[in-house]
């Protein structure tokens, strides 16, 4: 079934998501937040999933408030499949049907090599590489139930294109496989006109993210700033914020990219040009 040609529309019409329902792992906070905001107001419906419950209830609160889409919030944990099936069940059972999934949920534990556990590891992957097969697993099975096709979005890194700083090893090792994954998950579902793109930030200041550079660098034994791994200033001139992120996932989700698959698409500032 191939994806429809949509060289006729208008601009507003390939950017609208007027009557689609979409997911966003993760989407509490930060750059999801920023993410579940852009779709809505490009008019989807839009169900927050994230392991602080009360706080995705009321992001799910602000979107239909600020845009009048339908919202909601439910607890999710991306490292656990039950979770992440009553996530998509829930979704098709409350808005009729799923269209857009953004697998954002992802976690960067510092540790150095030679102290890294297998347990850690394993943490590391559970939640950002097999948390976002899973999330585009489940999505794909209702997405071709219902024949009517798709998007997977994956937030990849700039880490799913080369090292970056020390104590990162599985994280980096996580993003190269979801930038990995969304190769294999474009060819597997194009029959079923479902396409899967990534997007790839660089490091993006927010609240969780600065909780968990703080932790990296107190593991480094570093307090007086960020290493320049880290934080280099992109080419651009400037660090980037959530909705520079936010946008790139639109254009992903809409029709716009409607003759993208299995690119990942670096939101960067030029940082690894």
């Amino acid at each position: 079934m191939p994806v429809p040609d949509v060289s006729q529309h208008t601009l507003a019409e390939l950017i609208s998501l007027r009557g689609r329902r979409a997911v966003v792992t993760g989407g509490a906070r930060g750059l999801g937040k920023a993410i579940a905001l852009r779709l809505a107001e490009a008019g989807a419906d839009v169900v927050i999933g994230d392991l602080d419950e009360d706080l995705a209830v009321r992001t799910a609160h602000e979107l239909s408030g600020t845009h009048g889409v339908r919202a909601e919030g439910l607890r999710l944990d991306v490292a656990s499949t039950d979770s992440v099936v009553a996530l998509a069940d829930a979704t098709v059972e409350h808005f009729g049907g799923l269209d857009i999934w953004v697998n954002n949920a992802g976690i960067f534990p510092n540790t150095p090599l030679l102290e890294l556990s297998d347990e850690l590891w394993d943490q590391v992957f559970a939640v950002n590489a097999r948390g976002t097969l899973a999330g585009a697993r489940e999505a794909a099975r209702r997405m071709t139930a219902a024949g009517t096709g798709g998007v997977i979005v994956n937030v990849v890194s700039t880490a799913g294109f080369r090292g970056t700083g020390p104590g990162l090893a599985a994280y980096v090792g996580s993003k190269h496989a979801v930038r990995g994954l969304t190769r294999q998950l474009a060819l597997e579902l194009a029959p079923q006109s479902i396409r899967v793109l990534g997007v790839a930030p660089s490091y993006v200041p927010t609240v969780g993210n600065q909780l968990m550079l703080a932790a990296a660098l107190e593991a480094l034994g570093q307090t007086d700033g960020p290493p320049v791994d880290y934080m280099a200033t992109p080419l651009l001139g400037r660090t980037g914020t959530p909705d520079d992120i936010a946008r790139v996932a639109l254009f992903a989700a809409s029709d716009l990219s409607a003759f993208m698959t299995g690119s990942t698409l670096l939101a960067d500032g030029g940082e690894t040009a």
